[in-house]
């Protein structure tokens, strides 16, 4: 009887393991392969590193190019419901500080789409972006300070600087300057693959 008992345990545990996840990822052109051939980004990087430590799940990818915290928070519900995710990685905020976007609005706008995820029992993966100083000392330190004051008030997960080992090297962009270049995101995964990993592969 207690052998089987333990096996059944055994059992329960593999399961909860290796039970396949959907993981929604809500971002703008960095993850939705701007400028980049299908397969190149980090999202679908991720997917590959998935299967290689064979860690099952299925990431959809509804990023969209110019994607503001607004229109984030406006697509989530339907995505939510459509595809009830075990995790929502969240990467939104650049082009609110490319725009000049009130920081209350970008602050209002991602508390929204964690707590939203979060009442559907969904794990939330924050994250986070830094803009150049030429926007000036002030707005610069207060836009990169919104992502940390979201993740502790809502105990998100969070990666502090999503280009992190890229924003300082010009030969990692396209030639816009902007858009990271190829090379740029097995980098970009790596910053973010030690903060998500524990949320799926449990």
């Amino acid at each position: 009887m207690r052998a089987t008992l333990a096996v059944a345990l055994l059992a329960l545990s593999v399961n909860a393991y290796s039970a396949s996840k959907v993981i929604v990822v809500l971002g703008d052109s960095l993850s939705a392969e701007y400028g980049l051939q299908r397969g190149e980004g980090w999202v679908q990087l991720m997917q590959q590193r998935m299967a290689a430590e064979k860690i099952q799940g299925t990431i959809v990818n509804a990023s969209i190019s110019g994607e503001t915290t607004s229109g984030g928070r406006a697509r989530l519900q339907g995505l939510l419901e459509r595809h009830k995710p075990d995790v929502v990685v969240v990467e939104l905020g650049g082009n609110d500080a490319l725009r000049g976007l009130p920081l209350s609005s970008t602050r209002d706008n991602l508390l929204n789409m964690v707590k939203s995820a979060q009442a559907v029992k969904a794990k939330v993966l924050l994250v986070g972006m830094q803009i150049p100083p030429n926007y000036g000392g002030d707005y610069t330190r207060q836009f990169a300070a919104v992502f940390p004051a979201v993740a502790k008030e809502t105990g998100a997960a969070l990666v502090p600087f999503m280009l992190k080992g890229v924003a300082e090297k010009p030969e990692l962009f396209q030639p816009d300057r902007i858009h990271p270049a190829p090379a740029a995101h097995p980098i970009i995964l790596d910053n973010i693959w030690p903060r998500i990993k524990p949320l799926i592969a449990k």
